[in-house]
């Protein structure tokens, strides 16, 4: 008895931000919509209206005024704190489709549908599900192998006959082929542009092309990587499902300033509020960290101003997650590097010589600082009521080098003060 062909579907939610914006917000529909990076710079996500007027993702807003002027386009400044919530939502809502399930990244998720029947109409009551329930718009795609599904998703948005669902595993090899043949190189799941160039040097300009390529000659070159994609494209399943994200290395909290910060007290608080936030990732994966590094850095893109882009890295005796540590420590690399008269944009911390917490083995003989049990609290607290109802009094106390978002829209499902109103 032949074992059933493997099922991978790959669900993917249909440009995610500005799908986010158009739940409270009926009158965004059919309009084009944009939203915008950190501190209102670049184009995040775009409409399917705002890409027909040749908005191109990444291009700095200020090259568009015009045409966003002209178009009356809407254009928002990013609201992580409500994708993130309409993100969990939609995840939760998938679970009831499989019990094997990665959530590869805010907007996407695999799925192991291998042995349910009629995976098509499971894959379209998929669809209808999160649309109804949550208001997203998402496609479908299945193929036996995780790297296949990536590609299936990406004909299931571009082809309008497959209605947001494609499965490779229903067509026969010459459909296939042709699929393939017509579908270049750089739409494979982990090819990036530098990977394309080499490629398309080698003559590999499709798909089809790199699927039927030599593995060892491939795999000499490129790595195994490569390789790994090659099989994954003929069908073999090379990379397996993730039910749980493996515990970080390392852990970045740092960003750009709303504008240039010259104060040592405004620095401070940035970079208590990045150590809180660096922090609670770390106790929320259950580990320690045992390195600290603080870095500030004056504008690269001002070369009228003086550089200066110091870092420092500062171990810890004792492995921690504690804010309260980890903010102290924090702010005596800060004074140690800080320089004034410079015009510092952009401030962060990063976590390294990361461990498990709940196996590591403390010094009998050292003093005792873990926060443990208070830091427990105040997690606790902050999921039940929000985050930052519990928090250090420095951690974001000053409003000075917080990041530009002129256009931002209401946490409409998070923030009690900005729940929408119907009148």
């Amino acid at each position: 008895m032949h074992s059933p062909t493997r099922s991978i579907a790959l669900i993917d939610c249909n440009n995610f931000y500005v799908s986010c914006e158009r739940i409270f917000r009926p009158d965004l529909q059919k309009i084009p919509v944009l939203v915008l990076s950190n501190n209102d710079g670049c184009v995040v996500s775009r409409s399917n209206e705002a890409k027909a007027l040749g908005i191109r993702m990444a291009v700095p807003v200020f090259q568009i005024r015009d045409l966003v002027s002209q178009h009356k386009v809407a254009v928002f400044s990013s609201n992580y704190v409500l994708y993130a919530d309409i993100s969990n939502r939609v995840m939760a809502t998938l679970q009831y489709y499989s019990p094997v399930q990665e959530v590869y990244s805010i907007d996407e998720t695999f799925l192991e549908l291998t042995g349910f029947t009629n995976i098509n109409e499971r894959a379209s009551a998929i669809r209808d599900h999160v649309m109804r329930d949550i208001g997203i718009p998402v496609c479908v795609g299945i193929g036996s192998t995780k790297t296949l599904a990536k590609l299936a998703n990406f004909v299931a948005k571009r082809h309008p006959r497959s209605k947001g669902v494609f499965n490779f595993n229903r067509l026969n090899p010459f459909q296939v082929n042709t699929i393939l043949k017509n579908t270049p190189v750089n739409e494979i799941w982990g090819v990036g542009r530098r990977l394309t160039t080499a490629l398309n040097e080698l003559g590999i300009l499709c798909v089809f092309q790199l699927r039927d390529a030599d593995i060892a000659s491939m795999r000499a070159r490129f790595g195994v990587v490569m390789e790994k994609t090659i099989r994954e494209l003929r069908g073999e399943s090379c990379i397996n499902l993730e039910e749980q994200s493996p515990a970080k290395k390392q852990i970045i909290s740092s960003r750009s300033f709303g504008k240039s910060v010259t104060d040592m007290h405004d620095l401070e608080d940035a970079i208590a509020h990045f150590v809180s936030n660096a922090a609670k990732k770390l106790r929320d994966q259950q580990s320690i960290a045992g390195m600290l590094q603080v870095f500030i850095q004056t504008d690269r893109f001002r070369p009228d101003q003086p550089a200066y882009c110091p870092c420092v890295s500062l171990p810890l005796i004792l492995p921690t997650s504690s804010t309260i540590e980890l903010q102290r420590l924090a702010l005596v690399g800060l004074k140690s590097i800080f320089r004034p008269g410079f015009h510092y944009k952009k401030a962060g911390v990063t976590l390294s010589a990361i461990g498990d917490a709940l196996y590591y083995q403390g010094d009998l003989f050292a003093m005792q600082t873990e926060d443990r049990e208070l830091m427990k609290t105040m997690d606790v607290l902050n999921r039940r009521f929000g985050k930052g109802t519990v928090k250090l009094s420095q951690d974001g106390a000053r409003a000075s080098w917080k990041m530009r978002q002129e256009s931002k829209s209401p946490e409409y499902t998070t923030n009690w003060n900005e729940f929408p109103i119907c009148y």
